[in-house]
């Protein structure tokens, strides 16, 4: 064996540096004197903040432009969904009236000759989805 060969198998058994399984090493940071460790994250915590910054700011693009203001201040994903759906989900009256339109097409669901059975299929599952997402049972 040469000389830079004994290195590196010296060195592969030396335990690495490295954070494992995603981890980071721990931070510091100092606050008025004071040194904070900062907690390290996980992959998983990073993967999941990051889609949970994804779906926030795929719900924001959904809102007109003239009410951004008042939807940007909720930080997490879930609290949006929740303000805009209050905000936009509309009154009882609107609902009940979107409900019996459903049912109304649900009753009268005709399919054409020229469509395929998938197509057909597809349609009916959307109609029965949208039902049951405003409460309505399909007996």
């Amino acid at each position: 064996m040469d000389q830079d060969s004994i290195h590196m198998v010296a060195a592969s058994k030396v335990p690495m540096l490295k954070p494992e399984n995603g981890n980071t090493t721990p931070k510091t940071t100092l606050v008025e004197g004071v040194e904070k460790v900062i907690p390290s994250t996980t992959a998983e915590e990073k993967a999941q903040r990051r889609l949970d910054l994804k779906a926030r700011s795929t719900l924001l693009m959904g809102i007109p432009n003239e009410h951004q203001l008042k939807f940007n201040s909720i930080k997490d994903a879930k609290s949006l969904l929740q303000a805009i759906k209050k905000r936009f989900g509309g009154n009882a009256a609107t609902k009940k009236t979107q409900r019996n339109l459903l049912k109304q097409q649900y009753e009268n669901f005709t399919a054409s000759s020229s469509e395929v059975l998938d197509q057909i299929f597809d349609r009916l599952q959307k109609l029965i989805s949208q039902l049951e997402i405003h409460g309505e049972t399909i007996s």
